[in-house]
């Protein structure tokens, strides 16, 4: 006696890879919503701005390659940093800040600073890197 055996046709109807199809798009939307991108945002100034900055309204920080903060020559703490920043915050509304920073000095540092900046909400903050010579 002979068996007849079916063989199985996957996907031979159109609906089920549509039905496939619109699954997947509806994932990738709902996934592409959770996909948030938390960046620090500066307030840059505007294009044709005629801001005026005076020497005294900057405050310059260096983070060197061991991750120290330097004020004026001196090393000090995260702490001293952001009591010098929050007083000359409140004595002058139009400071900069200016943090020069070391190729080699740990990330982390570097974040903590702008977290100060951020947190006392100076108006102008700036940061650039040392040259290789500096």
């Amino acid at each position: 006696m002979k068996i007849k055996r079916t063989k199985r046709k996957l996907f031979e109807s159109s609906s089920v890879l549509s039905d496939l199809a619109f699954l997947l798009i509806i994932y990738f939307i709902v996934i592409a919503g959770f996909n948030i991108n938390h960046g620090y945002l500066l307030n840059l100034p505007e294009k044709n701005s005629t801001r005026l900055l005076l020497k005294d309204d900057i405050l310059r920080y260096e983070l060197n390659e061991s991750g120290a903060i330097m004020f004026m020559g001196q090393e000090v703490n995260t702490a001293e940093a952001e009591q010098n920043i929050a007083a000359a915050v409140k004595e002058r509304p139009n400071l900069a800040v200016l943090l020069t920073i070391s190729q080699e000095a740990p990330w982390q540092n570097v974040v903590a600073f702008v977290e100060i900046a951020e947190k006392l909400s100076v108006d102008s903050f700036s940061f650039k890197m040392n040259d290789a010579g500096e």
